[in-house]
């Protein structure tokens, strides 16, 4: 699946949860993603919550964002990195962050970098059109 593939599916659900809670407020909307409780009442939402996983091992892990403002991502590649085809990247450069190559591609590998899972900083980028938080990711 392409990173736009799966941007755009996940917008799409993301959309219809929020228009299913739209008589909460915005505290309250954040507080229906944590882990606990979206993983059992909304198991559809994300493949990980039917096999009882978390994508990162935080006890409060929040899935409002699911990904990050930060991550930038382009299908046809930003150019070569060395000999392989730069296909995302970090663009703050956490110190979390890593890179993985796959075939002749190199992405961001955002699986240590905490920031778009807690509360705090979902506090600071929170709208409620996912897509809106999100409009820099896709450089496409």
């Amino acid at each position: 699946m392409s990173y736009l593939s799966w941007f755009n599916k996940h917008a799409k659900k993301h959309k219809k949860l929020v228009e299913k809670l739209k008589s909460l407020g915005s505290e309250e909307i954040i507080e229906y993603f944590d882990y606990e409780n979206i993983s059992k009442k909304e198991p559809w939402f994300c493949p990980l919550f039917l096999k009882g996983k978390r994508c990162h091992d935080i006890e409060s892990l929040n899935c409002y964002l699911c990904a990050c403002p930060n991550f930038r991502f382009c299908d046809d590649g930003f150019g070569m990195k060395g000999s392989k085809i730069l296909k995302s990247y970090c663009k703050i450069n956490s110190k979390n962050g890593k890179i993985f190559e796959s075939g002749d591609q190199v992405h961001q590998d955002c699986s240590s970098c905490l920031v778009p899972h807690r509360v705090e900083f979902i506090k600071k980028v929170f709208k409620r059109d996912w897509k809106e938080i999100m409009r820099d990711c896709n450089e496409s």
